[in-house]
């Protein structure tokens, strides 16, 4: 996205906001991305109440989440009771990064 801005009487500066990328500026998939940054992997039921929604809603955004290859999710089970783990993947890694730097252009979007 380009704008043009007047900082001085004839002269344009053209400022550059970059997109954002659409899977992550949901705020329930940006939630469980934040969380997944700083613990690596996750329950899905530590996910569940660390971003207050339901398992139903949760659900669908981890497979979003899963089919852009954000996260890997394994099921398995742990004293007879299944679990769903979710883990970061070096693409989320990169995908999270890149989504906080093309933020940043919209909070100071001057660069000074």
């Amino acid at each position: 996205m380009l704008w043009r801005k007047k900082i001085n009487p004839g002269k344009i500066v053209q400022l550059m906001f970059k997109d954002l990328d659409p899977i992550l500026h949901s705020q329930l998939r940006l939630a469980v991305m934040s969380l997944l940054i700083s613990v690596k992997e996750a329950e899905f039921t530590f996910l569940r109440e660390k971003t207050n929604s339901t398992a139903g809603n949760l659900s669908v955004q981890i497979n979003k989440l899963k089919d852009a290859g954000y996260i890997e999710v394994t099921k398995q089970f742990s004293n007879n009771y299944p679990q769903t783990m979710c883990k970061i993947t070096p693409k989320g890694t990169d995908a999270f990064e890149t989504y906080v730097k093309a933020l940043q252009t919209y909070m100071n979007p001057g660069g000074n």
